[in-house]
């Protein structure tokens, strides 16, 4: 499990081509200093599995097709700066909310609108996902926590604070740029049960 508090902005240091896989050298010296073989890190958003550690604080691991097909890693090459975050600790603080590190799907930046202090960003949002998606809800992008600014029938907005701009890939990401995205995993238990109950015949909220 992840917070969505992104810990640092990694670096694509070596991507080798397996056919219905990959395999991606990471660079990132925060998360990799107590990391080992098969701890998880959330890249862009995505949970992957530390396969080696290697010198110079980076790390390999394997993306397989599924994670390729729905994700925006098959893009990531070489130069590519990505955000990374270790699995959170049983002691420490839910500093976002909770995530899976299970891409729900895609979408991308549709326009930036700066302001003076902060960055309103609008995201297109895939239709399936929409429903998910709730004005002052949580939703992750990239691997980063936030809160829904702003929503449409096919769109959503985040408002991003210089923090966010200076540390992550969301700071740079222009328009067009292809993100990942979890909805919030409550929303989801809620619809299953929820659909439940109606197949039961049972009470509805």
């Amino acid at each position: 499990m992840f917070t969505g508090i992104v810990e640092e902005l990694g670096e694509v240091v070596g991507k080798e081509e397996l056919g219905d896989s990959a395999r991606l050298v990471i660079r990132g010296p925060v998360v990799t200093a107590d990391a080992g073989h098969g701890d998880s890190i959330a890249v862009n958003g995505v949970c992957l599995t530390v396969v080696e550690v290697l010198p110079d604080g980076a790390f390999s691991a394997d993306v397989m097709g599924e994670t390729l097909n729905r994700s925006s890693l098959r893009g990531v090459g070489v130069g590519s700066h990505v955000n990374l975050e270790r699995a959170a600790a049983v002691n420490s603080r839910l500093g976002g909310h909770i995530v899976q590190g299970h891409v729900d799907g895609t979408g991308h930046v549709v326009a930036r609108s700066p302001s003076e202090h902060w960055e309103v960003v609008r995201i297109a949002l895939p239709t399936a996902l929409s429903r998910y998606v709730v004005e002052k809800g949580s939703i992750t992008v990239d691997g980063i926590s936030l809160t829904v600014s702003g929503l449409g029938h096919d769109w959503f907005e985040v408002s991003l604070i210089p923090t966010t701009l200076d540390l992550t890939t969301l700071g740079t990401a222009e328009v067009g740029t292809r993100v990942n995205l979890e909805v919030d995993i409550i929303a989801k238990y809620v619809e299953r049960l929820l659909g439940s109950d109606d197949e039961a015949g049972g009470p509805t909220a």
